[in-house]
């Protein structure tokens, strides 16, 4: 069985999306390819080999020779005789998804970094990149319920793109940014407005549980290309809020990955929530704004990195 499509080939690539799935409680590393989601960690167990990454984050840490080998392991398995190699196949239809990025070592998100959006909210163009954080607690999985908190009535979406960190990173010129991107993936950063605004700092409203969802997969940034040149939108039960494309960034992901790692040092596994465009529930008129509730389903989809579907749920 081949598992490669014909760009890929010719590329010198094999599997380009990473997936952290659960199974039988175990969380597993996952690739996707032509016939379904190669279970990596079953195929280790029953076929070891040295070298091959058992995690999303030794895949991340190890760059781009960790790639290639687990590339080439997943290709030995798939071709193997009499189509035993099937046998780690799993439907994605059938997986309960982990977050993409299981063990971030930071969470590091960008305030009003698309024009139009930070017009639509009345705020100034900012001069440097608005810097905020998540925790690990704000975690969520593709096809997660999130719950909504107990402690807010006003509930927002915010469709992102998720910068990935494949080398450690310090003082980092903007010309060579890009190299220290291991890949790339979908975000919501979900936003409970009035904790946000309560005070100065965002925080508060910014780190509920469940409130930055990552999926469905990881891409890797060859297969990604120009991350300032990407198609994303939100929809709320089907209804499309927000459409825009990356190419609106203030500060684009170059640039945000250079100024950060002048004021801290990034690690294999750190993610970047590089803002939201235009769209979001705040900004609309007051009288118009319905906040999300119970029930209702958000996808935020991203050019080439998939789509990433939460239900919220009633406050636990």
């Amino acid at each position: 069985m081949n598992a490669l499509n014909d760009e890929q080939q010719e590329r010198g690539y094999f599997f380009m999306k990473l997936i952290a799935f659960f199974e039988e409680g175990q969380e597993k590393l996952g690739v996707k390819t032509n016939g379904g989601v190669f279970d990596v960690t079953g195929a280790l167990a029953a076929q070891p080999a040295d070298g091959v990454p058992k995690t999303v984050h030794e895949a991340i840490a190890g760059g781009g020779e960790a790639v290639r080998t687990l590339a080439a392991y997943a290709e030995r398995v798939l071709s193997g005789t009499g189509g035993t190699g099937t046998a780690f196949l799993r439907n994605e239809d059938s997986l309960v998804f982990a977050p993409c990025v299981p063990n971030p070592g930071k969470i590091i998100c960008v305030g009003l970094n698309y024009r139009k959006h930070a017009e639509e909210t009345g705020a100034p163009i900012p001069a440097y990149p608005v810097l905020f954080s998540k925790f690990s607690n704000a975690l969520a999985a593709h096809r997660q319920d999130v719950p909504l908190p107990k402690a807010s009535s006003m509930v927002d979406y915010e469709v992102e793109l998720a910068v990935v960190i494949g080398r450690k990173a310090k003082d980092v010129p903007k010309e060579k940014a890009l190299e220290y991107v291991f890949g790339y993936c979908a975000a919501n950063d979900l936003s409970a407005r009035d904790l946000q605004t309560r005070t100065s700092q965002w925080l508060l409203g910014k780190t509920c549980d469940g409130f930055c969802p990552l999926g469905p997969y990881l891409v890797t940034a060859d297969e990604a290309g120009d991350p300032n040149r990407l198609e994303l939108k939100c929809s709320v039960n089907g209804e499309v809020r927000q459409h825009s494309n990356t190419s609106d960034m203030i500060f684009p992901c170059d640039e945000l990955v250079s100024y950060i790692s002048r004021h801290m040092t990034l690690m294999p596994g750190d993610v970047i929530l590089t803002g939201t465009p235009e769209g979001v529930i705040l900004g609309y008129p007051e009288e118009k704004r319905v906040w999300l509730k119970p029930g209702d389903v958000v996808t935020v989809e991203i050019e080439k990195l998939g789509a990433l579907t939460n239900r919220l749920a009633a406050p636990e």
